[in-house]
């Protein structure tokens, strides 16, 4: 049978690779790379350093295929998001049945942890469903950028006795979650943390995280946020794309 290890790597330092994530990469025959294009071949490249830096047995290979276009300009959210996984289901099942032998190992090098807001297991499990290939799979922990952020900051993600809130952009736009003092928030393109009432809160914000590039800034959101986007705009426009994550927290709350 086909097995298929799903890796975290980490948010983008190849030190953050663990122990475990080592001896994983040194079972795979075959890396499976889906190419994002040119603006992000930097993505490509710290994955070949890491296999280059930690793996022992000179003959694994790797396999590189085109990311599927995906409309991030659609109405509905949900439905689009379907489409691609669909279309990167089609690719991946065609990468292991083409390129990994029945008793050989392949490997997905997933930035961050695999758990978090990353399609890979849930595209894994859509191929396994259509029953057309044999397949098993095991996923490997990654330090993500959440972790990453705390640890640059140097605070704690949650606070005495209270919940920490993990969502997106798109969802912090609807509203400051009431349930919680500490939100994380991700994949945030069009920076919602302007739209936060800013009294009383504080932000963690980082991009780039362990890689060269990184940016940290923090402070209070009222005296930070105009910096944070004038920074995140002109990062982006040099770089071609921006990967960032933040924590924002209220304050003086009991």
């Amino acid at each position: 049978m086909r097995r298929v290890l799903i890796i975290g790597i980490g948010a983008g330092d190849p030190e953050q690779v663990t122990v475990q994530a080592i001896k994983a990469l040194n079972e795979a025959d075959v890396f499976f790379v889906i190419d994002k294009g040119t603006d992000k071949q930097d993505l490509t490249a710290l994955r070949q350093e890491i296999c280059e830096r930690y793996i022992e047995n000179p003959a694994y290979r790797m396999v590189h295929a085109p990311d599927p276009e995906r409309d991030r300009t659609a109405a509905r959210y949900g439905p689009a998001v379907e489409q691609w996984r669909r279309e990167r289901a089609e690719i991946y099942e065609g990468l292991i049945a083409g390129e990994l032998g029945d008793a050989e190992c392949g490997a997905f090098l997933v930035w961050g942890d695999p758990a978090l807001y990353d399609s890979t297991l849930a595209i894994i499990e859509q191929i396994i469903a259509k029953g057309t290939l044999e397949l098993e799979y095991e996923v490997i922990p990654g330090i993500s950028s959440v972790q990453a952020l705390a640890a640059r900051h140097r605070v704690s993600l949650t606070q005495v006795g209270k919940p920490v809130h993990i969502t997106t952009g798109r969802r912090l736009a609807e509203g400051f979650p009431d349930s919680s003092d500490d939100v994380v928030v991700m994949l945030d393109a069009a920076c919602s943390f302007s739209g936060v009432a800013p009294d009383g809160v504080d932000i963690y914000w980082g991009a780039y995280i362990g890689t060269k590039d990184e940016i940290l800034v923090s402070g209070k959101l009222a005296d930070v946020a105009a910096q944070i986007q004038a920074v995140r705009r002109e990062a982006r426009a040099r770089k071609g794309w921006i990967m960032d994550t933040y924590l924002l927290r209220r304050t003086g709350q009991q």
